[in-house]
């Protein structure tokens, strides 16, 4: 019965985090527990659980007598998670470098997955940040220190919240991603340390501008 119950609310919080959190349309709303319940295959109770779970890393907040709401990501949140991103993105840069481990294969396939979503158009928002994701993901599990690896894992939801939000606020800013994480590619693939910090610098200061001039 336990093991059961574990499961639905793993399952619920999954869900959460991996669809429901990172639609945009939820952003500023609250969430309907039975609607969620049924959507994801399990009782009320698991879906409170993943809920709480989600209270306690700031994604959620719990308002009495109205439920659960998803806050808007302010400005200063965004301006901490690509300071985050950034110190995380450089830092493993600059460790792959020197181990010799850049992740050039894993970087140029999520690339290239953006490019063919690109082309094919009209391109799925959500797809594409999620191959947005796994591109940066990939230089920082290359670093090989599981608990900076686990820390941006961490940041996934917040990262495609933001990500698919973005493509939205600028004409034509999915090209613009794929140039610039070709960028990031060849300063890594040349094994210019400077060039690639401020390629992922750079990579991260746009997204940031763009909310900020929203």
């Amino acid at each position: 019965m336990q093991k059961a119950q574990i499961s639905g609310r793993e399952r619920a919080y999954r869900h959460l985090r991996e669809t429901v959190l990172v639609d945009p349309a939820v952003q500023g709303t609250f969430l309907n527990e039975v609607d969620l319940a049924q959507d994801i295959g399990v009782s009320r109770t698991p879906v409170r659980e993943a809920l709480l779970l989600l209270v306690s890393e700031g994604l959620v907040e719990m308002v009495p007598k109205r439920g659960a709401y998803v806050p808007p990501l302010s400005g200063r949140q965004i301006r901490e998670l690509m300071e985050l991103r950034e110190l995380l993105e450089r830092h493993s840069a600059s460790v792959t470098l020197a181990q010799g481990t850049v992740p050039l294969d894993a970087m140029r396939a999520a690339l290239a997955e953006q490019e063919r979503l690109l082309a094919a158009g009209p391109c799925d928002a959500q797809d594409f940040i999620e191959w947005d994701r796994q591109f940066h993901q990939s230089l920082v599990d290359a670093a090989g220190n599981e608990l900076i690896a686990r820390t941006y894992a961490g940041l996934r939801t917040r990262q495609v919240r933001v990500g698919v939000a973005a493509l939205f606020r600028a004409a034509d800013r999915q090209r613009s991603v794929c140039v610039e994480h070709g960028r990031i590619v060849d300063a890594l693939d040349s094994g210019d340390e400077a060039a690639a910090h401020e390629a992922i610098s750079e990579h991260l200061r746009i997204t940031l501008q763009l909310f900020l001039q929203a």
